[in-house]
């Protein structure tokens, strides 16, 4: 018979990780299930002050997500990093969560040098323990409530995959931005929402020779498309090939595609969860409770508030609060 958590948590970011904690605070038993080596979410690729935190001045979002981490570790939830969820199952218990794992070195605990790779076993029932599972290996883990904490992902041009990049292309904002030189180089800036017309600011400030910003529509802040000079500004419809790194046939040395965002979930297909069009889980305001029972989506992927770090912390304790309710029937 396998072992089973109160809650497994898919995602450690903001929503995910305040689930976790509220959960093991109130004495519960929840399991957090995070792809990446380190917990925090977006965030992590935020290096600059996260001003709109009220009680936050001056801290940048890596800050925020390595305090998120050290939270975790301090509330004593169980972790399972470096593991992506693809898959999901129900059970007479529960749900059972098919997960991969990625290579990584966890630095977090353990050994002289405090260096371990994080293998550990979870139950598999037939199956056995898959103990120092290698990269790319799957496990299962089994939990009675299931919360979807997968948060969101930058949206690609249209038609490739999330995943499709090309030499040149930045897809979405965050660190590869930041920690490219821009000196010198023509730059096309593809989105007309705000984080369009900010990385015009930060791209021109950066030394680049050229930059020049492409929306189909614009939605940006007044201020900031007051920033940006009407011959830079390309409003209307546009081609892009990104493999020769050209928009409408006017050929760049990089191309930033900064088109919002996705929600991430497709591990969770199988659930054939109420979305609405744009693919974001559809929840009970109350509770964050999902279409199928058991169920709970949070943050970014159910898009149940304006997205930000403070809402996804705040669905988290509604999640929380509502799985202690129900397992205390």
């Amino acid at each position: 018979m396998p072992h089973y958590s109160d809650a497994i948590i898919v995602g450690g970011g903001p929503a995910g990780a305040s689930c976790a904690i509220w959960l093991a605070r109130l004495g519960l038993a929840p399991l957090l299930v995070e792809a990446d080596e380190r917990l925090g979410g977006l965030p992590n690729d935020n290096p600059f002050a996260d001003d709109w935190i009220a009680t936050l001045p001056g801290v940048t979002g890596q800050q925020v997500g390595a305090n998120i981490a050290r939270s975790v570790e301090a509330a004593g939830v169980e972790v399972r990093r470096g593991r992506r969820a693809v898959a999901v199952a129900r059970t007479d218990a529960g749900f059972a969560v098919t997960v991969q794992k990625h290579a990584h070195i966890d630095t977090s605990a353990g050994g002289a040098d405090g260096q371990r790779e994080q293998d550990e076993p979870s139950e598999q029932g037939e199956s056995g323990k898959q103990a120092g599972a290698a990269p790319g290996a799957t496990e299962t883990l089994y939990g009675r409530h299931l919360v979807i904490a997968s948060g969101v992902r930058a949206r690609n041009l249209a038609g490739a995959a999330p995943g499709d990049r090309w030499p040149g292309v930045l897809v979405g904002p965050g660190s590869g931005i930041v920690e490219q030189d821009f000196t010198g180089l023509s730059v096309a800036v593809l989105g007309g929402g705000d984080n369009g017309f900010e990385n015009y600011a930060y791209v021109k400030g950066r030394g680049a020779r050229t930059v020049h910003l492409y929306a189909r529509g614009v939605r940006a802040r007044p201020q900031l498309v007051d920033a940006v000079p009407a011959a830079d500004l390309r409003v209307g419809s546009y081609r892009v090939d990104p493999a020769a790194r050209q928009v409408d046939g006017h050929p760049y040395d990089l191309l930033l595609v900064l088109y919002g965002w996705e929600p991430q979930a497709d591990f969770a297909a199988a659930l054939e969860l109420r979305r609405d069009e744009r693919g974001y889980i559809h929840t009970d305001f109350a509770t964050a409770r999902a279409s199928a029972a058991g169920v709970y989506a949070i943050g970014e992927v159910a898009n149940r508030m304006h997205p930000c770090v403070v809402t996804s912390m705040a669905d988290g304790v509604v999640a929380a609060k509502a799985i202690q309710a129900a397992l205390e029937r």
